[in-house]
């Protein structure tokens, strides 16, 4: 269910329950999301902190909601000093894999698809990216390179190696 809104899951997989089942279900999971501890990709606090001193402009865009993100800026209170922006489920109308999500980051930040690079693990997220013409970087920890491969542009398991140069070297969108 890794980058499914709520509604795509309910949808999807309990589409024949109650909805004092849906309750409980969203219930177990906002309990779950609480005690999350929200741990960065290896690397990846640093690599943001290289494009902020390269100037790179940088969002996050995520189909989580502000009370999920409420866990987050908990774990982590200087997330939004690493980014130019935060857009969650809120600012949409579309759920990945529609590309308005990553559409109105670019919009934000001033970027077009040619010059935009997305990092995604959800299949929902890659198809995204390369559905707003942006050059796609999957992230294999949740799916496997295997797998989110043909969806991607190159594929990573975590931010220790990558650097700003590596982006320069990465080829034109597909």
């Amino acid at each position: 269910i890794k980058g499914q809104t709520l509604i795509q899951i309910f949808g999807k997989y309990f589409a024949d329950r109650t909805e004092a089942e849906l309750r409980a279900v969203e219930e177990a999971i906002n309990e779950y999301e609480r005690n999350m501890t929200y741990e960065f990709i290896p690397g990846a606090r640093e690599f943001l902190n290289e494009l902020r001193q390269a100037g790179i402009p940088t969002a996050i865009v995520t189909s989580s909601n502000n009370q999920k993100m409420s866990q987050v800026y908990k774990a982590h209170p200087d997330l939004h000093t690493l980014v130019d922006v935060i857009l969650t489920s809120e600012h949409f109308s579309k759920s990945k894999p529609d590309p308005e999500c990553f559409l109105k980051g670019m919009e934000v930040l001033g970027g077009t698809p040619e010059e935009t690079i997305v990092f995604e693990d959800s299949f929902h997220g890659l198809t995204a990216g390369r559905a707003a013409g942006a050059k796609v970087i999957g992230l294999a920890t949740t799916n496997s390179a295997e797998a989110i491969a043909p969806l991607c542009d190159l594929v990573i398991n975590d931010f220790k190696s990558l650097s700003i140069n590596d982006l320069h070297k990465m080829p034109a969108v597909r």
